[in-house]
């Protein structure tokens, strides 16, 4: 297999397809940046696709075989399929395809501090919080999250610092084309059936995220998540431990405090006071989140002063628990909780914020996860008062399982079924009373149906 590092040099022209996406709009930008003639395409146009072309990128809407004319190599994202027209063209022209990781992999090398943020859930929340960090202790870094940051008013900078933050997906084996300093696994849970054997084989694949570290680098570990401390049973690298639970963790929180729902807390680095931390969003899970951010940001020799500010700023990312407005006297939230354990998560801390009710509107995402994992979504939504489940979002999908969101409304006591937008948010609409918290959850389009609620 070639080296895309050969090909991204000043001089080259490289093509990206799905260029307006969340982690590819960046790339194209690093990309420019570093005197590579970058253009691409998308399916629609958008602001990430507008920022390209204010930079001087060239961006063709639609996938069409002539849009790589010129081009020395191609990067697209997993979700653009070998059928793709630009892809076709490219393998009939003898022009190199590579991952959207493989580039970032040779991007990182660059940089003296790559912190690359791993885990089934809590990825994107914990390198917001890291990007809020190294931004409090003025590195500059290059960022790259799953999601809209406020602070960044966008998913991604580029910065001109010697470190560079990025969350690391395990689907597909993406993060083993990275080259981290940092290794961070927040926990290790079954996912991602669809391309992973079993859970077994999910470890595997953390295993070899977390042995790409260098020796004199720093692999970072939940304590508390067997999954995660199975994945580096065998590894000759030290490896630095944080937690709530298990006593032996190296970074720990004590003294834990809450205020309106949140939780403030020392955080202890092996017997020594590093810093206090006043977090300003809710949950025990952002406690562990936190607590893998400054075990990060000790790796770097960061100052504590620069982890309490950076965390007390951090107000949430998009679609992490994000406040949406108030309809009928009833808060309405957001969420992009797909997996048992994010629904856990977001369900028992919402049950610790004394609302009246908690409404949860669930669009489970893709069929295998569902039929894999339909025993634990249905306990974790017999948590709310009331469940109402959408019809499951496809994303990369096509049903040959014969699985529906009908068939989890049939298991939950008291749930309603909504096949589409319209029918989940006339339920709501029904249901809202004052005093409820309604969630709507998942990695779809579920979160219209929130908005749809707050405009009629």
């Amino acid at each position: 297999m070639e080296d895309i590092r050969h090909y991204m040099v000043p001089g080259t022209c490289a093509h990206l397809i799905g260029i307006g996406g969340v982690s590819m709009s960046p790339l194209a930008e690093v990309l420019h940046r570093a005197g590579i003639t970058v253009h691409g395409s998308d399916m629609r146009e958008s602001d990430a696709v507008d920022h390209l072309r204010s930079l001087g990128v060239k961006v063709s809407i639609g996938h069409r075989a002539e849009n790589i004319r010129g081009c020395d190599y191609i990067i697209r994202t997993a979700a653009v399929h070998d059928s793709n027209p630009e892809i076709a063209a490219a393998h009939a022209q003898g022009i190199p395809v590579f991952e959207r990781a493989q580039a970032w992999g040779a991007i990182m090398q660059h940089y003296k501090n790559a912190v690359c943020i791993s885990g089934t859930h809590g990825k994107t929340t914990t390198t917001s919080m890291m990007t809020h960090i190294t931004m409090a202790a003025a590195l500059d870094p290059t960022i790259m999250v799953g999601g809209t940051l406020p602070l960044l008013g966008s998913g991604y900078r580029v910065g001109h610092g010697d470190t560079i933050v990025l969350e690391s997906c395990e689907y597909c084996n993406s993060f083993l084309s990275f080259f981290p300093t940092v290794a961070v696994i927040l926990n290790v849970e079954a996912d991602h059936l669809d391309f992973f054997k079993d859970l077994a084989d999910v470890e595997h694949s953390f295993h070899r995220f977390a042995a790409l570290v260098p020796e004199n680098g720093s692999i970072i570990v939940n304590a508390d998540d067997a999954g995660s401390m199975a994945s580096v049973q065998g590894l000759t690298h030290p490896v630095t431990t944080f937690g709530l639970d298990a006593p032996e963790a190296d970074i720990t929180a004590e003294n834990i405090t809450l205020q309106n729902g949140c939780p403030a807390f020392d955080i202890v680095c092996r017997g020594e006071h590093y810093c206090r931390a006043s977090l300003r969003v809710p949950g025990r899970h952002n406690i562990l989140n936190a607590l893998a951010a400054a075990a990060a940001a000790k790796a770097l020799e960061i100052p504590g002063t620069a982890v309490e500010q950076g965390l007390a700023t951090f107000t949430g990312a998009g679609r992490r628990f994000e406040h949406k407005g108030n309809y009928n006297g009833a808060e309405v939230y957001d969420d992009y909780a797909h997996h048992p354990g994010e629904l856990h998560a977001l369900l028992t801390t919402a049950k610790t914020l004394g609302y009246r009710r908690i409404l949860c509107a669930f669009q489970p995402h893709t069929y295998s996860r569902t039929k894999a994992l339909f025993q634990e979504f249905v306990e974790e939504l017999k948590l709310p008062d009331i469940a109402i489940l959408m019809e499951i979002f496809a994303a990369r999908e096509t049903d040959t399982l014969g699985i529906s969101s009908k068939d989890l409304a049939d298991a939950i006591p008291g749930a309603l079924y909504c096949k589409t937008l319209d029918d989940v948010t006339a339920a709501l609409r029904s249901l809202a009373q004052e005093g409820d918290l309604i969630l709507t959850v998942g990695a779809g389009d579920i979160y219209l149906a929130g908005e749809k609620l707050l405009v009629q």
